[in-house]
């Protein structure tokens, strides 16, 4: 592959890019006949999968470096190659490319011309090194479905900075996601009309209920915005969601309990009502834990399903934190009021 000077240009054709340092070997052959044309003919600095041929030169499958290592001689390549080949045509882009590594999440793919020919393959060192600044161990052995969710993952967000989009298709990206805040409020319209008779019971409740939602929805986009940051150097596991958990989890009842006790003095010194204090304290502090664990939660789940999640996590964070910071609010005041 030619020596990087720099981040490629993502129109450039991906053929620029691709290795030619790799046999081709026909599918008819064995496994002794093409491991002695691989000695032969050499390969490049990386070799992930060979490429099967026809007589015509056309590509018929992929070899996998493992099958072709521990097969009996005699095996034809025909029966252990993988038939079913995705490759980049050699008309796309090094951004088309990118986007091929992000769907199938294979380590490499061939090029191939209008015939099916292969003319070169680009693999995921161009944009794990030249783009990501990142380094992979050559030596070490992987397999097709073998990815590092790192690089992928870390090329998805790459993808959303570069791909332009026109205003049309950034809307018919961004509107179904509001549509999760037009429902909250719906919802919480509809929960506020359900507990109306404790609301006309203790006015005191209703003149903090912004209070209530202001410090749930600013505590679980603050909560979002530092899982998002994380999510871009790490991939979702449950161990990273575990250890993410913990430190949210703890960090939220620190928050809950201070902004809790804050709100409760207030209330009892302006209203001199211990038993409203209670109620209005005791809501926030529980609620914002709740808001904290749906910031980390939904980026955490949207991303995992390859959703972007700085697009989609703030409409529906914030609807799941309203609802739930109202359902605590009033079930408390009912039950205490």
């Amino acid at each position: 592959m030619p020596e990087a000077t720099g981040i490629p240009d993502f129109n450039s054709p991906v053929g620029q890019h691709a290795r030619k340092d790799f046999p081709l070997l026909e599918a008819d052959m064995t496994i002794a006949d093409a491991l002695e044309r691989i000695r032969r003919e050499g390969v490049g600095e990386r070799v992930i999968y060979f490429f099967a041929v026809d007589a015509d030169k056309k590509l018929v499958g992929v070899l996998p470096t493992r099958r072709l290592l521990t097969a009996a001689p005699e095996t034809p390549l025909r029966d252990i190659m993988v038939r079913r080949v995705v490759a980049i045509p050699a008309t796309a882009t090094v951004l088309d490319a990118c986007e091929f590594f992000v769907l199938y999440k294979f380590f490499a793919f061939p090029v191939v011309d209008e015939q099916r020919r292969v003319v070169g393959v680009v693999d995921v060192s161009l944009f794990a090194e030249e783009i990501l600044g990142e380094r992979e161990d050559h030596a070490r052995p992987t397999a097709p479905a073998a990815v590092r969710d790192d690089v992928f993952e870390a090329l998805g967000f790459r993808l959303d900075q570069i791909r332009g989009a026109s205003p049309l298709r950034v809307f018919r990206f961004r509107f179904p996601w509001l549509l999760a805040t037009v429902a909250a409020g719906t919802i919480c319209a509809i929960l506020a009309g359900a507990f109306e008779a404790t609301l006309a019971h203790s006015l005191v409740i209703a003149f903090f209920l912004t209070m209530v939602l202001g410090l749930n929805e600013s505590v679980s986009a603050q909560s979002m915005s530092v899982t998002i940051q994380m999510l871009r150097s790490a991939p979702v596991t449950w161990s990273w969601f575990a250890s993410a958990l913990r430190r949210e989890l703890a960090t939220a009842i620190l928050i809950g309990l201070a902004c809790g006790a804050v709100v409760a003095g207030i209330v009892s010194l302006w209203r001199h009502d211990l038993r409203a204090a209670a109620v209005i304290g005791g809501s926030i502090a529980l609620s914002l834990v709740t808001a904290s664990l749906f910031g980390l939660a939904v980026p955490s789940l949207l991303h995992r399903f390859n959703l972007d999640p700085k697009i989609a996590a703030g409409p529906v964070t914030l609807a799941l934190a309203d609802i739930c910071a109202l359902v605590i609010y009033f079930t408390a005041a009912r039950l205490v009021l």
